[in-house]
């Protein structure tokens, strides 16, 4: 029975989508299923997760095609068709670490019944370089935004509940744009539930140049709309006092480079908004200079 979805998103990544596979059969428990959310790739990837399906792999593959609309959209229809207890998302780029469904399997079985969100857990580079700081020794259990607010860095991998995960609003979509961050959905559950911290690297990641961390700049003039979204929950929940004032700023620039006059109205913090319009109008300016 499998406990455990491992989904991963997709677009036009049949070149780098062999290693995730690969880690995924040389896993020793193989209660999980993969899920490939292939968004609109041209590529070979539907040919090549139809060879890895007829095959002999211990485990469940499951491929859902979708028009191209962004890495949000891909994890809406994921969560969509998810039924395990858990789900985790390995990106086409990166692989399983070795054991990591076990690991989790093993520390779910302790805390199943303590109501935690699910588990965060720790990413590497191929090397076996820990992304960003550890955990701290004593640190049993966290939210993500408590452990960024408390010096936390890097990514980290989340293994959430399917239950919880779906219990928050799904990723909005935005007419012509394609990011809204990940985090909104992370943000709501935060409020809620904590993380259980599993002191183990689950994931190794590979950034890739195109990929979506390296053209943030980019994405700001691409995508307005789904960035003041973002900077708008922030502000409702909000960490720290600083982040709080970085994201009014980037909720001002980001609203202006849409074209939104009703973005002071809109805003959780007008007043904060007025005062943060100046330095909005100074990031916008450089957004565009640095494209």
């Amino acid at each position: 029975m499998a406990f455990l979805t491992v989904f991963t998103p997709t677009y036009n990544r049949a070149h780098t989508l062999g290693r995730t596979y690969e880690s995924l059969f040389k896993q020793k428990c193989k209660e999980f299923i993969w899920l490939i959310v292939d968004d609109g790739s041209t590529d070979q990837t539907k040919e090549l997760v139809r060879k890895w399906q007829k095959q002999d792999n211990g485990f469940e593959i499951q491929y859902i095609y979708k028009e191209n609309g962004g890495m949000h959209t891909a994890h809406n229809t994921a969560y969509a068709n998810i039924h395990t207890e858990l789900n985790i998302c390995i990106d086409s780029d990166d692989k399983m670490a070795s054991d990591a469904v076990e690991k989790i399997k093993v520390i779910w079985e302790q805390i199943r019944d303590k109501n935690y969100a699910g588990i965060i857990a720790l990413d590497s580079d191929f090397n076996g370089n820990i992304i960003g700081k550890s955990f701290s020794d004593d640190m049993r259990e966290t939210t993500l935004g408590g452990y960024y607010a408390a010096g936390g860095q890097g990514d980290k991998k989340l293994i959430y509940r399917t239950d919880v995960i779906n219990s928050v609003p799904e990723y909005p979509v935005f007419s012509g744009e394609k990011y809204v961050g990940l985090v909104y959905k992370y943000t709501l559950i935060d409020q809620k539930y904590k993380l259980y911290v599993l002191k183990d690297v689950v994931c190794e990641v590979e950034y890739q140049p195109e990929g979506s961390s390296e053209t943030m700049w980019k994405q700001y003039l691409q995508n307005p709309r789904g960035f003041a979204f973002l900077r708008k929950t922030a502000m409702i929940y909000p960490i720290s006092k600083k982040r709080l004032i970085r994201d009014c700023i980037h909720y001002c620039s980001s609203s202006q480079i849409s074209g939104n006059r009703n973005y002071i109205k809109e805003s959780p913090r007008k007043l904060l908004t007025v005062l943060c319009t100046p330095l909005g109008r100074v990031l916008t300016y450089l957004i565009r200079k640095k494209i």
